[in-house]
């Protein structure tokens, strides 16, 4: 089935100090965390933005030093949010792709949020799909209900994404599809012939989910984003931590972790000195 690509992400929107201590929130922490975790087995590191008293934002100029303090310190592959958090506009979520990433994330509907609704239009996501492709970024699509699969399907079969398609399947948020097997087997069975995949579990789904991706050949992302304990009551001290269990089961399962170049070739994507 191939090596295991591991996907980090590091801060996101919603998790604060005040849940995680160890939550980077600085370019300088976001840097350092994405090191620690390349260093484990992480080929790519999901980014978001915040401002210095943690306060989620998607400003370009935010962004900009995060990527260099990654690039500074490792040679992950920098995968950017679109997402941005519940209630921004659409023009300020796709300010990151401005930056000419090598991936940005593209939700591929709207979907209830916990009490919140995250909002997107299907002219945004076309809007979106259309930058990500001019700044020569890959689209990571994510899918946290059915009916985004079927989303995906058809505009990738008219020809408004870009294919081979690779998938994001965000399981366990309130409002969307569970954290379940059988939801996760569902949207598997689902896929466009060439699409390559990850799982998010979100919360204790990360680990089931992560162990079963693995053995269908699929990849995983952990990381403060979606879960913040190691195990029941216990906080993970890292994002790093997260990123060596899921390493670990991934050698036992004779999938060890891709490098970022090794991901790059898996998803397409011109490696850093340009070849």
């Amino acid at each position: 089935m191939g090596k295991l690509i591991i996907t980090a992400a590091l801060t996101g929107a919603e998790v604060g100090r005040a849940q995680q201590p160890a939550l980077p929130i600085t370019p300088e922490e976001i840097g350092i965390a994405a090191a620690e975790c390349v260093a484990a087995g992480a080929a790519i590191v999901h980014l978001h933005g915040r401002l210095a008293d943690g306060t989620p934002t998607q400003d370009a100029a935010v962004y900009r030093e995060i990527i260099q303090a990654v690039r500074a310190r490792c040679d992950a592959i920098v995968q950017v949010s679109t997402g941005g958090a519940v209630g921004m506009t659409a023009a300020e979520r796709l300010a990151p792709v401005t930056l000419s990433p090598e991936m940005a994330t593209l939700s591929m509907g709207s979907v209830n949020f916990g009490n919140e609704v995250f909002l997107n239009l299907p002219a945004d996501i076309e809007a979106f799909a259309q930058a990500i492709a001019e700044h020569g970024a890959k689209a990571e699509l994510e899918i946290f209900d059915a009916g985004m699969m079927a989303t995906a399907r058809r505009w990738l079969a008219k020809g408004k994404l870009a294919s081979p398609a690779h998938f994001d399947f965000v399981l366990g948020v309130p409002g969307a599809m569970p954290g379940t097997p059988e939801a996760l087997m569902y949207l598997v069975s689902q896929l466009p012939e060439g699409a390559t995949w990850t799982v998010a579990g979100i919360g204790p789904a990360q680990l089931t989910l992560g162990a079963i991706a693995i053995a269908l050949g699929g990849h995983v992302r952990v990381g403060f984003e979606d879960n913040i304990f190691f195990r029941k009551g216990e906080l993970a001290t890292s994002n790093a931590q997260l990123v060596q269990r899921i390493a670990a089961i991934g050698r036992l399962m004779e999938r060890p972790p891709v490098t970022p170049d090794e991901a790059r070739r898996m998803l397409g994507l011109r490696s850093r000195s340009g070849a």
